[in-house]
């Protein structure tokens, strides 16, 4: 009888072939479909093993899975998903399970999972993160949809995961769409934190006149301590590479327009829809955008000359560090306030202290400060803002300080800090017994007699302001 195997997955790009390498590496039987006669022999060039097979031909890729058949796709968000869901499906069984592994948007999600479960067939999203290499060498996995379903992944997800104390950094997040609205969010604070780099970068680079190999050790330096994350570790190394067309260092030519897949902005518009504030990852999806207006900024350049003449004492390389450690502490949190306020609207059952734990090594924003997270979550898992956490109170009180004088310092430079500025002015709301907002409600009540609140009495108030 021919050999059945235990792992199918329909996109064999660079993700998919390292993504389905790993499986096989762990054991489980692995069979790829592709369209492209090339990647399948890539697959098979670089598999060399029993365990794994690629094929052209969808009919066969089907047969010769064990059923229920565990198929993942990894292929481009939207419509390609559709279209290959709609070409397999004729050919399924039921019982058998379709996994999405891309960054779909959750409602797509929710479309697919209700779709397929009236034809009895199981199907999750499954946020991945990592890039190529944690394809490879072991992903964060956020799988959400059915619980029974998981079960039937869950042996293949725990052993290719990457680990942290032993522990797989994947787990069952919640119903319906809830694997890939955790990696949406995931991503909307990588945005953030990305940005808040960059601009750690330019106060340093253009405001204190640091070059590029001191820039390496700094951030290397930081790296080492409460920084200690997998963004800032590849950020020293940036700065290591040389340019292999013109003399002097790569990242000194590359271009400064930043370019976007949509995450970070679904996150934001989904915050907006949910009343959820997260004011610094929407500085960090719009610095892309005013990035991508270079000619524009090019001209404006010209024209607004000005000199700084605001008096102001430079930053030390120490207090660089510990604002940009403050603006990470609030991008993780309004992350995970965004979690919190869509658990309870979707009825996803989020545990954040899971998130938090299987976000600690594989993925992108994995850092040394998700392991405080976790522990914020576990002693107190009804904290209605990580900010209210008491070791993050005392974390925040020792930078807040440092992080004043860096913006001050940023405004009387004319360094764009978009991302580090919010982050300050969300936290300094965040922590005000009072704000000016009682003015706004008396305007909205004088020209449209929208109602206003006492402070003094309950009930429901309007006035006759003329």
């Amino acid at each position: 009888m021919a050999q059945l195997f235990d792992f199918g997955l329909v996109g064999l790009g660079v993700m998919g072939r390292n993504f389905l390498l790993n499986v096989a590496d762990h054991h489980f039987s692995s069979i790829g479909l592709d369209t492209d006669a090339q990647k399948v022999a890539d697959l098979k060039k670089e598999g060399n093993s029993d365990d794994i097979e690629g094929t052209l031909d969808k009919v066969e890729f089907i047969k010769k899975l064990a059923r229920p058949r565990k198929i993942m796709l990894l292929v481009p968000a939207g419509g390609p998903v559709d279209h290959v869901i709609a070409d397999l499906l004729p050919l399924l069984d039921s019982g058998d399970l379709i996994i999405d592994g891309g960054n779909s948007h959750f409602e797509d999600t929710n479309r697919r999972f209700t779709s397929l479960k009236s034809k009895d067939i199981h199907f999750m999203g499954a946020g991945v993160s990592g890039g190529s290499e944690g394809a490879r060498k072991g992903p964060s996995i956020m799988p959400g949809g059915d619980r029974t379903a998981y079960q039937l992944i869950k042996p293949v997800f725990e052993a290719v995961a990457a680990k942290v104390n032993n522990e797989p950094c994947v787990d069952f997040m919640g119903q319906g769409s809830a694997g890939n609205y955790v990696k949406m969010i995931h991503n909307g604070i990588e945005y953030a934190l990305m940005q808040l780099i960059g601009e750690s970068y330019h106060i340093m680079k253009r405001g204190l006149q640091l070059d590029n190999p001191s820039l390496k050790q700094t951030y290397y330096d930081w790296n080492q301590g409460d920084l200690q994350s997998f963004l800032v570790e590849i950020t020293s190394q940036i700065f290591d590479k040389k340019d292999d067309v013109v003399p002097g260092d790569l990242v000194d030519q590359i271009l400064d327009k930043a370019k976007q897949k949509g995450t970070g902005k679904w996150t934001s518009q989904n915050a907006m829809d949910l009343g959820i504030a997260i004011p610094t990852i929407d500085a960090a999806v719009s610095m892309r955008q005013i990035s991508g207006m270079k000619d524009i900024r090019m001209t404006a350049s010209e024209k607004y000359t000005e000199a700084s003449h605001l008096p102001t004492s430079d930053p030390s390389i120490d207090e660089v560090r510990d604002a940009l450690y403050f603006a990470f502490i609030i991008s993780y949190a309004q992350g995970m306030d965004q979690l919190s306020r869509a658990s309870e609207e979707y009825q996803y059952g989020l545990n954040l202290e899971c998130i938090a734990k299987i976000w600690r090594g594989g993925c992108i924003i994995r850092a040394r400060f998700l392991e405080d997270i976790r522990l914020a979550y576990q002693n107190d898992p009804s904290l209605d803002s990580l900010l209210l956490s008491p070791v993050i109170v005392q974390k925040i009180n020792a930078v807040i300080g440092a992080t004043r004088k860096v913006v001050q310092y940023t405004v009387a430079k004319g360094i764009p800090t978009l991302a580090l500025s919010n982050a300050l002015n969300y936290f300094d709301a965040f922590k005000s017994a009072h704000l000016p907002l009682n003015l706004i409600q008396a305007q909205r009540d004088l020209f449209g007699s929208h109602t206003y609140e006492r402070q003094d009495r309950p009930g429901v108030f309007h006035s006759d302001w003329n």
